[in-house]
């Protein structure tokens, strides 16, 4: 008889678990028949039973847990953005001298070229010398001219002098230049702005707008080789 009650109070614990979850009491009834059986319903017993009522609170589901909300995300911080600072090397400035010893500068370090003929160098360019005829000649270093004379066939009388330009061979040459240090070439740029602003004051209305042109350039270079704004 103990095995068929605990499997009778196993199953009313499952109906109790799976009844409705309404708040309340419930009423359990123990029921033994005329051979001894017990049942446990929750109605009461039958005609001719011995019931035994016992009063429990019904079971209630507990309330839903509540989902916590998703923490939201972390910004990531990156900080001020960064800044990116271009610097452009100072431009070079070079003294030229001209071989009557002028000087000038230049941007570049190349200076003015200039044609040289080959005769300022010592290199005369004489004229063939035929074998029957032909011409002969000789040439003026300095001067760069060739003087000579032409003979036709083997006769020597029809011989006469003649002057024969000298054939001009020679080459392009550059001025020497060398770069000015830096310090020297901020204040050359300053003098140049200088002379612009004086030839600004003298000069036509319609020069001015080629001084200013001259004067932003010269302002720039300052602003960014000699830091001077």
């Amino acid at each position: 008889m103990i095995r068929p009650c605990r499997l009778l109070l196993s199953a009313l614990l499952a109906l109790l678990a799976t009844a409705s979850v309404h708040a309340g009491e419930v009423t359990i009834y123990r029921c033994t028949d005329a051979k001894g059986q017990l049942a446990l319903r929750d109605t009461p017993c039958r005609a001719g039973e011995k019931q035994e009522a016992r009063t429990m609170v019904r079971p209630t589901d507990p309330p839903p847990r509540a989902i916590p909300a998703p923490a939201p995300a972390a910004k990531e911080s990156y900080g001020p953005a960064p800044r990116y600072v271009v610097v452009t090397p100072p431009q070079p400035l070079y003294e030229c001298i001209t071989p009557d010893g002028e000087r000038y500068t230049s941007d570049t370090s190349e200076g003015h070229v200039r044609w040289e003929e080959s005769w300022m160098f010592g290199y005369p360019a004489l004229p063939r010398r035929g074998g029957g005829g032909g011409v002969s000649a000789t040439m003026d270093a300095r001067s760069g001219n060739v003087s000579g004379s032409v003979r036709i066939g083997d006769s020597n009388h029809f011989r006469r002098p003649v002057l024969v330009p000298a054939i001009p061979y020679g080459q392009y040459l550059y001025d020497e230049c060398n770069r000015l240090p830096q310090a020297e070439v901020c204040g050359r740029l300053r003098d140049e702005r200088h002379e612009l602003n004086r030839r600004w004051n003298i000069a036509q209305p319609s020069e001015r707008a080629d001084i200013d042109r001259e004067t932003r350039g010269i302002d720039a270079r300052l602003a960014n080789d000699c830091g001077e704004s």
